[in-house]
C-alpha cells in the first residue's frame, strides 16, 4: 500500500515561493482570511437541501420495490439434476439456472 507521504511531490523553497506569488496575484481566487475560515460551515449545514439531494443521488442501480432474495442450495454431486446440467453445459461447466 502506498502511503500518502510517499506520493507527495516535494518542491524546493523557490518553487513554493513562485506558487505563493501566483496565488497572491490571482484576484479571482484570493486566499480565505482567518475571519472567513472561522465563519465557514460544513456544506451539509450551509446548504442542507442540496446536500440531501446529492446524498440521495449517489448513483448506482435504483432500489427495487420488490427485491429478489438470495438463495443458495447444496446438491449431492451424484444427483440426476446436477449431472444432467453438467452434461448439458459441456466443457464450459456453467449452468444458466433459467429454463
Amino acid at each position: 500500500m502506498t502511503r500518502i507521504a510517499d506520493s507527495v511531490i516535494k518542491i524546493s523553497g523557490a518553487e513554493e515561493a513562485k506558487i505563493q506569488r501566483q496565488i497572491a496575484s490571482n484576484p479571482d481566487a484570493p486566499e480565505a482570511t482567518d475571519e472567513q475560515l472561522a465563519k465557514a460551515k460544513p456544506f451539509a449545514e450551509a446548504v442542507p437541501q442540496l446536500a440531501e439531494t446529492i446524498r440521495k443521488n449517489l448513483g448506482g442501480r435504483p432500489r427495487s420495490d420488490n427485491p429478489n432474495a438470495a438463495v443458495s442450495i447444496r446438491l449431492d454431486p451424484e444427483s440426476s439434476m446436477l449431472s444432467r446440467s453438467k452434461a448439458k453445459a459441456g466443457k464450459a461447466g456453467q449452468m444458466s439456472g433459467r429454463r
